[in-house]
């Protein structure tokens, strides 16, 4: 028995992603991976490229202060290794943080995270220098992952002040030297009704000074008028 055209239809479908409406799921990219892959993927490479060309230039210097007899190996070498910790740290700890909520965890999740990171980091680098160096490798990055985590907190609680009232400490409008004022707006809002105050006093002052023009061109019309009868 051959598939009608709907189940061919419906299997392409399901081959492609798209759904019975025809269309693709949201949770996809253009490249058929999903949002929280890439999230993972993307900055681990991006880590341990830069990493891997760190290790690649270090390990040349020290290749040739070891005078060693193929130094070009020799950094390739250094360079395969940071490339391997620099990516393995990325990719677990924002595998660690998406699985613990990435916008939830609290600074102290943050050092777990980044010495689980560092644990897993270490072990990857450890499995390319010999199994002897797994447990070492993983014990140290993992004490180093959390004590830089904990220092980026401190720096990062320490910056972590107000923009608004550190704009206003250091604006130079502040200075003393300066012939200028900051206002607040409970400030700004005094000084335009104070404004408005002067302006309405002004205005009742010309009011009067018309109301007393117009009684002394009334009272000039009277005596105008009565000069005439009298003659």
């Amino acid at each position: 028995m051959q598939p009608n055209a709907c189940a061919v239809r419906k299997v392409a479908a399901d081959m492609t992603g798209d759904g019975a409406n025809g269309e693709k799921d949201p949770r996809r990219s253009q490249n058929g991976l999903p949002p929280e892959i890439l999230d993972i993927v993307w900055p681990a490479l991006q880590v341990g490229g830069l990493s891997g060309m760190s290790g690649i230039l270090v390990g040349t210097f020290a290749g040739i202060l070891r005078s060693t007899t193929t130094p070009a190996l020799f950094a390739l070498a250094s360079g395969i290794q940071w490339f391997t910790l620099g990516s393995a740290f990325t990719a677990s700890r924002e595998v660690v943080l998406q699985a613990w909520g990435k916008d939830k965890v609290t600074p102290r999740d943050k050092v777990s995270a980044s010495a689980i990171a560092g644990g897993v980091g270490g072990t990857a680098g450890g499995l390319l220098r010999g199994p002897k160096n797994i447990i070492p490798g993983a014990i140290m990055f993992a004490l180093c992952g959390a004590a830089g985590q904990t220092l980026y907190n401190r720096a990062d609680a320490r910056n972590a002040e107000p923009q608004a009232s550190e704009s206003k400490k250091s604006s130079w409008l502040n200075s003393k030297w300066s012939p200028m004022k900051v206002l607040t707006d409970s400030e700004y809002e005094n000084m335009l009704q104070e404004k408005l105050l002067r302006v309405n006093v002004e205005i009742a002052l010309i009011d009067e000074s018309i109301e007393k023009l117009r009684a002394q061109e009334r009272g000039e019309a009277r005596e105008v008028e009565n000069e005439t009868k009298s003659k």
